[in-house]
């Protein structure tokens, strides 16, 4: 299923699905998500983990079109915290935003806050990814 973008001018592909896992993660600044399905999840499971455990740097995690995303973020309210298999400062790393703009100034505002650089514990965890 995997197909450029007609919008993009680089494109890579990998024999093996982990490497390019790994270099989504790596060069990400954001994660910005849209609708999708299984494959998203995927991206999206794994950059939140990453950020969780400091495996990777902070980073924006977005979610575009809050009704599609409502459920899963009532399920993770409802069982995964509630359960206390993750916290709930944790469902924090997630931002639900609609306006394309706003998903922009919600990225420069991070970094604008923080940084764009990456501190020295971040660049040797993006070293070790």
């Amino acid at each position: 299923e995997q197909q450029s973008n007609p919008y993009q001018d680089i494109s890579h592909t990998f024999h093996h699905f982990f490497a390019r896992k790994v270099m989504f993660v790596k060069f990400a600044t954001a994660y910005v998500c849209m609708p999708g399905g299984f494959g998203t999840l995927d991206e999206l499971f794994e950059a939140l983990t990453l950020v969780q455990t400091g495996k990777t740097r902070k980073m924006p995690i977005i979610l575009v079109h809050a009704p599609f995303w409502r459920g899963l973020l009532g399920w993770l309210k409802d069982a995964l915290v509630a359960n206390g298999t993750i916290d709930a400062a944790d469902l924090d790393l997630l931002k639900v935003i609609d306006e394309p703009q706003a998903v922009v100034d919600a990225i420069f505002d991070h970094y604008e806050k923080r940084g764009f650089e990456p501190s020295a514990s971040e660049r040797e965890a993006l070293l070790n990814l």
